[in-house]
């Protein structure tokens, strides 16, 4: 269990249902991040197979370090199909499209949320920042979309699922699927 009491069974939201194995996961996570995650975390979204797809992160590393990103899209199809709309500009065209106030109250819970799992003792350097550790604007299309598929309302990551569900070459002319879709 990390300091932030993740427990040791993970629960996919959207089933309502745990699935032990713990070391599995984290097995699994180290697989899909090339390296060991260096703060606790626990799985809150599956694929069909029951893979990683979002993780929720601790707010601190191991050794205090802040962690900004809270949710932290690593199951490796989400993150091809979000990184080729990131290639194509989906930063940029997400700010323009996406209604500023939302996104700043976004912002501001997603930051709230993250602040209140802090250790009550904890004095050290403390994360900043909202969704992927920026303030205003879009850092980062897999970190938004991440929070919206953990069940966030983030305005971003219901844009990228907008943009996933629509044909593109890549896929015969057939809709991208997000993550949770079978």
């Amino acid at each position: 269990m990390g300091t932030g009491g993740y427990p040791a069974t993970v629960e996919n939201p959207s089933s309502g249902h745990e699935t032990p194995g713990q070391d599995d996961d984290v097995e699994a996570v180290t697989a899909l991040l090339g390296r060991e995650p260096r703060c606790g975390f626990r799985v809150v979204v599956r694929d069909a197979s029951g893979g990683p797809v979002v993780i929720e992160n601790e707010p601190l590393l191991h050794d205090g370090t802040p962690m900004p990103t809270r949710y932290w899209l690593v199951g490796a199809a989400a993150r091809s199909a979000v990184g080729r709309i990131e290639s194509e500009g989906g930063v940029r065209r997400a700010e323009r499209e996406v209604d500023p106030g939302e996104l700043t109250r976004a912002h501001q819970l997603y930051s709230e949320q993250r602040d209140r799992l802090l250790p009550p003792d904890h004095h050290g350097p403390r994360p900043t920042g909202g969704v992927g550790g920026t303030r205003t604007g879009v850092k980062c299309l897999h970190a938004h979309y991440a929070w919206y598929l953990a069940g966030g309302p983030d305005p971003v990551g219901r844009w990228v699922a907008d943009q996933l569900s629509r044909p593109t070459r890549e896929s015969g002319g057939g809709p991208l699927r997000s993550a949770g879709e079978g």
